[in-house]
C-alpha cells in the first residue's frame, strides 16, 4: 500500500484553514488515526446561519483514490476565499445564502491513495440502508472483506467515523434550513461527466423528483452547450449504504425543507482514452495525470459548481409549485423512467 507523504490536498487545507477567520469558519469534524498520524476532518463554513436562508455543501475525497474529486471542490473553496477580498457581489450572496465545504471526507484513504478509509471500508456503501432491488456483485456493496473494493463494513456495526460526522454534518448545517442541495464530486465512471440524484438503493422515483427535473431545466437554460448528463444513479447501478440516499430518507423523516443531493461523477474513462498509459496506474484510472488536462478539468467544473450556488440561492423563483410540479413530474417520469413499467 502507497503512502503519499506529500498528501498536497490535505496540506492545502491547512493553508486555507489559516486564513481569515473573520469571513470563513473552520471545524475539525473528527480525526481519523492512519499510518501513525492523526488527520483531521476539516470543515468551512461561510454566509448565513438563518435557517431561512437556503444552504449548499460540496464535498470531495469520500474516495481517496478519486484525488480530482477533491482538489475541485479546494479550487472553488479557493476562489470563494480569495474573491472574499473584493467581489462585493459574493459578499451579497453571503447575506442570504449559508455555504458548507467539506473538500476531504477520507483523509486516512487521501494519503493511502485507497478508495477505501484506513479500515478498508467504502464511506459510499457505509450507511444502514440496503437496496431493496438486487445490486450488481461486489461494485453495489459487500461484507466478505475488507481487502476486495466496497466493503459495506462489518453488519450491525455502527458507521465508520467519517460516514457518522458526513451524516451528522449535513443534518445539522444542510437539513436544518428551509431549501438546501449538496453537491459530491467523484471521479471514475465512463466517457461522460454525470449529475446523479438519488436513489441508489431502489429505481423508484424520489418524492422531490419534480424539483430534480426543474433544476436540470434551469441548467439546460443558463449553459445550453454543456456536457452532462443529468440522471437517477439507479439508471446505472443499485448500491447498499449509499450514503447520500441515507441522509436525504432522513430529510424527508424529519419534514425538511427540499434537500436535493447531487453527485458529480467525472468520467475518467476519458482521459484514459486520451492517455492509454494510465491504465497501468492505479491512481491514473481515476485522475487526469497529465498537468494541463487536470486544470482543463478543474476550469470545466468550476462553473458548474458555481451555478448550484447560485441556483441555492435563487430557489424560491425556480423550485415548481402547483401545475408547474405537476408538468415536471410528468416531464421525468417520461425522461428517466419511462421504460421502468412505473
Amino acid at each position: 500500500m502507497m503512502i503519499d507523504t506529500q498528501a498536497e490536498e490535505l496540506e492545502e487545507l491547512e493553508q486555507i484553514a489559516a486564513t481569515d477567520r473573520s469571513r470563513i469558519e473552520m471545524r475539525t469534524l473528527c480525526r481519523i488515526p492512519c499510518a501513525g498520524k492523526s488527520l483531521p476532518l476539516r470543515a468551512f463554513f461561510l454566509g448565513s446561519a438563518d435557517p431561512a436562508a437556503p444552504a449548499i455543501g460540496y464535498f470531495g475525497g469520500v474516495h481517496g483514490l478519486e484525488r480530482i474529486g477533491a482538489d475541485v471542490v479546494i479550487a472553488y473553496l479557493r476562489s470563494i476565499v480569495q474573491r472574499l477580498r473584493w467581489d462585493t457581489t459574493l459578499h451579497a450572496q453571503l447575506e442570504k445564502l449559508r455555504m458548507v465545504f467539506v473538500p476531504v471526507v477520507n483523509p486516512g484513504g487521501m494519503l493511502l491513495r485507497t478508495r477505501a478509509n484506513p479500515n478498508g471500508v467504502d464511506l459510499m456503501r457505509n450507511a444502514p440502508l440496503d437496496a431493496i432491488e438486487k445490486p450488481p456483485t461486489l461494485i453495489g456493496g459487500h461484507r466478505i472483506s475488507p481487502r476486495l473494493p466496497w466493503y459495506r463494513g462489518p453488519a450491525n456495526q455502527a458507521m465508520e467515523v467519517e460516514s457518522r460526522a458526513l451524516c451528522d454534518l449535513v443534518s445539522e448545517s444542510l437539513l436544518g434550513h428551509a431549501f438546501s442541495i449538496a453537491v459530491d464530486c467523484h471521479s471514475g465512471f465512463g466517457l461522460s461527466d454525470r449529475i446523479w440524484f438519488p436513489y441508489a438503493h431502489s429505481r423508484a422515483p424520489m418524492p422531490h423528483l419534480p424539483e430534480m427535473h426543474a433544476l436540470m431545466e434551469i441548467l439546460d437554460q443558463t449553459h445550453s452547450h454543456h456536457r452532462y448528463l443529468f440522471e437517477p444513479q439507479s439508471r446505472q447501478y443499485l448500491a447498499h449504504g449509499d450514503l447520500w440516499d441515507h441522509l436525504y430518507l432522513r430529510s424527508l423523516e424529519r419534514g425538511a425543507g427540499p434537500f436535493l443531493p447531487l453527485t458529480l461523477e467525472m468520467g475518467s474513462w476519458l482521459w484514459v482514452k486520451k492517455n492509454p498509459r494510465q491504465l497501468f496506474s492505479r491512481h491514473g484510472i481515476f485522475n487526469p495525470l497529465i498537468e494541463h488536462r487536470r486544470q482543463r478539468v478543474l476550469r470545466r467544473h468550476l462553473g458548474w459548481l458555481d451555478f448550484m450556488a447560485r441556483a441555492a440561492s435563487g430557489y424560491s423563483l425556480w423550485l415548481p409549485d402547483g401545475e408547474a410540479r405537476l408538468h415536471h413530474q410528468a416531464s421525468a417520469m417520461r425522461r428517466w423512467y419511462a421504460g421502468d413499467g412505473k
